[in-house]
């Protein structure tokens, strides 16, 4: 039975006149061990007898919970969109609640969380984001002219560092092991300062000209220069098909590739630049597939 339903079953027999010894005892014999205790029977017994109505229990005083009503929600929203970055200490200082209270409000009845920003390169302007769009259109205009002429017309450049060691990362040096078994060991690798620039010539076949840069060099307009006639001689080498068509290049926008020198030897070559947006993500096939297999 429910404490209501107890409550109500003292309350009859006390109007028929037993006393709270005989009510405990004819709780007993029907509810045994489950029946209440003599306490709480002489309790309600007392309560009404002092006139004493009803089995519920009274309303408790008490702070009311007024924290997570609809206009305190609101608020809780307006002040974390004023300033994305407070804590939530300073929200509920804020508010004039608890702590506890913003927590729930947040997850529970807003539906947010709080996230570090994530890391870009650069945040473009609208005006940036409008030319990156123009670009792509006007290079995904010329591919669909003819697909495979495209990629077998287009060459691409790009600079990466190759550095004289690369030490073993973290998950390539895990080995399987048996319990009761010392876990494996690897020394500390100093890494070797040594590196060279080399510049990657593609196309869709693969690399066709890989030059390396020599120890004490820069590369500026005139070196860059004097690859590109490097890349037409080996063209007509190893792209034969490739000597009576435009060649559609691509490059970044380094400054080594887009001063005045650079410039006027692809004009000479009659080399047709593919446009390449401001800031854009350099994805370069040199950066990832260059030594794939060693």
């Amino acid at each position: 039975m429910e404490k209501t339903e107890y409550r109500a079953v003292i309350k009859f027999l006390h109007l028929k006149g037993k006393k709270s010894q005989e009510i405990k005892d004819e709780l007993d014999s029907v509810h045994g061990e489950a029946s209440p205790s003599f306490t709480t029977v002489k309790q309600w017994v007392a309560e009404y007898k002092r006139g004493r109505t009803r089995i519920l229990d009274e309303e408790r005083s008490g702070r009311p919970k007024t924290a997570t009503t609809d206009e305190m929600v609101d608020l809780v929203h307006r002040t974390v969109m004023e300033d994305r970055r407070l804590t939530v200490k300073d929200i509920a200082e804020a508010c004039g609640i608890s702590s506890e209270r913003v927590h729930k409000i947040l997850h529970q009845d807003l539906d947010m969380r709080k996230l570090s920003a994530r890391w870009v390169p650069r945040l473009l302007t609208i005006d940036q984001k409008r030319v990156r769009a123009d670009m792509s259109r006007e290079c995904l205009s010329l591919c669909q002219k003819n697909p495979a002429e495209f990629l077998r017309q287009t060459i691409t450049v790009d600079e990466t560092w190759v550095h004289h060691h690369t030490p073993e990362t973290k998950q390539q040096s895990m080995q399987w092991i048996a319990v009761g078994e010392p876990a494996p060991k690897k020394a500390k690798v100093v890494l070797s300062a040594g590196k060279v620039m080399a510049t990657v010539f593609w196309d869709s076949r693969g690399i066709i000209l890989i030059d390396y840069l020599a120890k004490g060099k820069t590369i500026n307009g005139q070196y860059y220069a004097a690859l590109l006639d490097k890349l037409k001689a080996t063209i007509k080498k190893k792209r034969p098909h490739l000597a009576k068509k435009k060649i559609l290049f691509h490059q970044d926008n380094a400054r080594v590739h887009t001063c005045m020198v650079a410039m006027s030897k692809l004009n000479e070559l009659k080399f047709q630049l593919l446009p390449h947006p401001p800031y854009s993500p350099d994805i370069a096939p040199s950066d990832f597939f260059l030594f794939e297999k060693i």
